[in-house]
């Protein structure tokens, strides 16, 4: 099932092995970019609202540089195989520091969120190039050493991102937050202008870009992903700004179709969807980042609402799974071996969907220990999922379709995670409507018991909220499984490298 394309040599053997890890590092700093980034800002919102104003839209600080990583995605997988990865990665880096710097001189929040954006452009290449490199330079066997580097920049990255925020807004400046990306993104650039070698590609190979599709595919993204990050947010999920972007979204879906079809180089080909493997892959990764929803939006909740504790004491409740999931993801590679791709990622799923849908039964109120022991287990069982499933399906293409795949399936995951934002936050608000009565929603309620205003009946009513995103959760984690038996081949068709 690989191309049937002249093979290209090896980016490894460009790079050398003496300076690998000089590559190696700067992917691990390109990498902490985006992922600092994820979390560093939350805890300066305060500051920049107070400084900026704009507390009714800062919620797109968030939004708007998700929209603009997902919907690049795919442009960036394409231009990363049709160019090679070097040119899109620093191009990547330079709009990611650009729009970090825009966004240190912010005069107001518009232009805040409008740079946060143009950020998200840049992150869009970082994440889905640098996991691409990873692939290209360490042959099969070794990814796994790769990945597990990479899976602890995230990790680290979730446990340090919130308290560097707080830091740097307390005692300097909330602007530093984002200057801070400037040396860090310097340092990188310069070890992959120095150090990365790819090989030539003939003029001749390279073909025309679809920027037609690029524009369809980017249009239709950030109509139906705002559809659904502000649907029961800014305005119901069935008022007229509600319906009309999910309507234009879903013609939009057509013109993709249509435009794509007629490509010769499509930006998402016909391919990755008729590859039984490739497929499978999206599918169940899409599922994981529904799944993810759960502990990282309503465990914090759950964790001060009902367990009554302080909201560092409730992070680290949440932090303890990126304890267990980077080494869980190393340690994989010594199950896929023996069982394969698809039983190793069956394993992990199913053990991650009996652990959420454990979470339920926990005693009410309980003890810390009893959901952060959950955390350390379902971060082990998500590391023997996500990671063979990845490193699996990177092997069944070649050099020149890497990229895409890769793409792909970080664009499913986040359409996933957002997906599951917008699904859940429904199902947390119905309960605890149907609990209390009236329109409550969970932001509401979590700001009274801030105030010291609520009751039990409301503290279990946020317990029943929570425990009904985990069923949610649960049957996602079921729904991959599901996918892998049924679509997945028992053996991925690895190439050779």
């Amino acid at each position: 099932m690989g191309s049937t394309r002249p093979a290209i040599p090896d980016t490894a053997q460009r790079t050398g092995t003496e300076k690998r890890g000089a590559v190696v590092a700067a992917l691990m700093l390109a990498m902490a970019l985006a992922a600092l980034d994820s979390t560093i800002v939350s805890t300066a919102v305060p500051q920049i609202v107070g400084d900026l104003g704009g507390f009714s839209v800062f919620s797109w600080l968030f939004s708007g540089y998700l929209l603009a990583v997902t919907v690049t995605l795919p442009l960036y997988g394409k231009l990363s195989d049709t160019f090679g990865r070097k040119p899109v990665l620093i191009a990547g880096a330079v709009v990611f520091l650009l729009g970090s710097l825009l966004c240190a001189v912010a005069w107001n929040m518009g232009a805040l969120i409008a740079f946060r954006i143009v950020q998200g452009l840049g992150g869009g290449a970082l994440q889905g190039t640098v996991q691409t490199l990873a692939a290209d330079m360490y042959p099969l066997k070794e990814r796994p050493k790769i990945q597990s580097k990479l899976s602890t920049v995230w990790a680290v990255s979730a446990v340090a991102g919130p308290g560097i925020g707080g830091i740097l807004a307390a005692y300097a400046d909330w602007r530093w937050i984002f200057l801070i990306n400037l040396p860090i993104g310097a340092v990188a650039l310069w070890l992959i202008v120095r150090y990365l070698h790819e090989p030539e590609r003939e003029r001749a190979a390279r073909v025309r870009v679809d920027w037609a599709g690029a524009l369809a595919v980017f249009a239709c993204g950030g109509v139906l992903l705002t559809a659904l990050v502000q649907g029961g947010v800014a305005w119901p999920w069935l008022s007229p700004p509600s319906l009309a972007l999910f309507g234009t979204g879903l013609a939009l879906v057509a013109v993709v179709v249509i435009v794509e079809r007629r490509a010769r180089e499509p930006i998402i080909p016909g391919w990755v969807w008729r590859r039984r493997t490739i497929a499978a892959v999206n599918l169940a990764l899409g599922a994981l980042g529904l799944l993810m929803v759960a502990p990282t939006v309503f465990l914090p909740t759950y964790a001060q609402s009902v367990l009554g504790l302080a909201p560092v004491a409730a992070g680290f409740v949440l932090s303890v799974w990126t304890l267990s999931w980077p080494i869980s993801a190393a340690c994989s590679q010594h199950v896929y071996r023996r069982i394969g791709f698809r039983n190793t990622a069956m394993l992990g799923v199913g053990s991650a969907s009996l652990l959420l849908l454990a979470f339920p039964f926990l005693p009410y109120p309980g003890q810390a220990w009893q959901p952060a022991l959950l955390m350390l287990l379902l971060g082990a069982a998500l590391g023997l999922f996500q990671l063979p499933l990845l490193v699996g399906v990177q092997s069944t293409v070649g050099w020149e379709e890497r990229g895409t795949t890769t793409a792909s399936v970080l664009f499913c995951r986040q359409t996933g995670q957002t997906i599951g934002a917008a699904v859940f936050g429904a199902v947390a608000n119905s309960v605890l409507a149907a609990r209390l009565g009236g329109a409550s929603d969970l932001d509401s309620v979590t700001s009274a018991l801030d105030a010291g205003a609520a009751s039990e009946s409301v503290r279990r009513a946020i317990a029943d909220a929570v425990h009904a995103v985990y069923l949610g959760a649960a049957g996602a984690a079921a729904l991959a499984f599901v996918v892998l038996l049924v679509m997945a081949p028992r053996r991925f068709p690895v190439l050779k490298d």
